[in-house]
């Protein structure tokens, strides 16, 4: 029994994103966010491409005025992943968003305004075939909450969420999503935690404003791994102040380090000390940008010296562990080959290939 196997995940109900499925029984889905203003058709469009080769599975725009809700049309002819609209306050553009084919579109219950405009956008989400994300965030609390709770804690958050939820199953509508986030590791758990008990829609994990790229990827990692180890979570977003592409890459890395993607490979590599008569960092980063975007599930070792080098790279599907200038690649189990340092990356790269 493998890893994926043995990772108990709550059971949800699936959905329909455009053509991807969401909760049940499908994998965790990443996805991320586009920067550059939405009505630049050709930047959102490039940018999307280059999340899709990355691995996102969908991906949200900001559609906060009607010159971004018209240029949804050039840029969903230009691309194959879902496309989410993200709406604040206006509920207008997420109706402008469906009609435009959208595969979802984001509403958030702390600036939408009066329910009747909630229920008008469910409406056409139930005309069109549409699926709702509701986007529940510590920083947009509605005031009346804010009120009763003082801040915006975890118990006012799963409030919140579950007023919108009660909202919209009252109109028989169950092709929607809920996130819940919030800035702080333990805040953030604790909500997602308390909504996973009183919900059967499928959750969409992130923490929010996580923060720069180093320290963004590793709070997120923390934030969301620990829901996913948990059993919590359908889809994922890190984000991160950086290229979007980072959040992609991270969020894979996530679902890899857990047993939760099986078409990513995985690197494992030493630290390097003053055993090593390679160089560990270079070979290792090197080998981790050429692998990137390959859909092969398998663990790679990159080692420095012969202490844990020839254990782990046997335990690997494929390895090398460093001696003096040189480096002994194991395939499977078995010893395969002896590489001066200068020819390690190329021999190393040609075998993953084949593999």
């Amino acid at each position: 029994m493998n890893l994926t196997e043995q990772l108990y995940r709550r059971k949800t109900r699936e959905i329909n994103v455009g053509g991807v499925k969401i909760g049940g029984n499908n994998p965790v889905r990443v996805q991320s966010m586009t920067t550059p203003k939405t009505d630049d058709v050709d930047s959102v469009v490039k940018q999307i491409k280059e999340l899709e080769v990355a691995g996102c599975e969908l991906v949200r725009v900001t559609v906060n005025n009607q010159e971004s809700a018209d240029a949804l049309p050039d840029i969903l002819r230009q691309v194959r992943i879902p496309v989410i609209a993200d709406v604040h306050f206006d509920y207008k553009m997420a109706l402008e968003a469906m009609k435009h084919n959208v595969g979802c579109v984001r509403i958030n219950p702390g600036n939408i305004g009066a329910d009747w405009k909630t229920v008008e956008v469910i409406k056409m989400a139930k005309d069109t075939g549409k699926a709702i994300r509701i986007g529940v965030n510590a920083g947009s609390l509605e005031k009346p909450l804010l009120k009763k709770y003082g801040h915006p804690t975890p118990e006012a958050l799963v409030e919140s969420a579950l007023n919108a939820i009660e909202l919209v199953e009252k109109q028989d509508f169950f092709n929607f999503k809920v996130s819940i986030k919030s800035s702080d590791v333990r805040s953030n758990f604790r909500a997602y935690s308390l909504l996973s008990e009183k919900t059967e829609a499928p959750l969409h994990l992130g923490v929010t404003e996580a923060g720069t790229k180093n320290y963004g990827s590793i709070k997120s990692a923390v934030g969301i791994g620990s829901l996913l180890l948990a059993g919590i979570g359908d889809t994922i977003r890190v984000s991160l102040s950086c290229d979007p592409v980072e959040e992609i890459t991270a969020g894979i890395y996530i679902l890899k380090s857990i047993g939760l993607k099986n078409d990513a490979p995985e690197i494992i590599s030493c630290p390097s000390c003053g055993r090593a008569d390679i160089d560990v960092y270079k070979l290792a980063e090197e080998v981790e940008r050429r692998a990137l975007g390959l859909k092969k599930n398998i663990k790679i070792a990159v080692m420095g010296c012969v202490v844990n080098g020839p254990g782990e790279s046997m335990e690997a599907d494929i390895g090398i562990a460093g001696g003096k200038g040189e480096g002994l690649v194991y395939k499977k189990g078995k010893a395969i080959k002896k590489v001066p340092e200068s020819e390690m990356l190329e021999y190393l790269m040609s075998e993953i290939e084949r593999m």
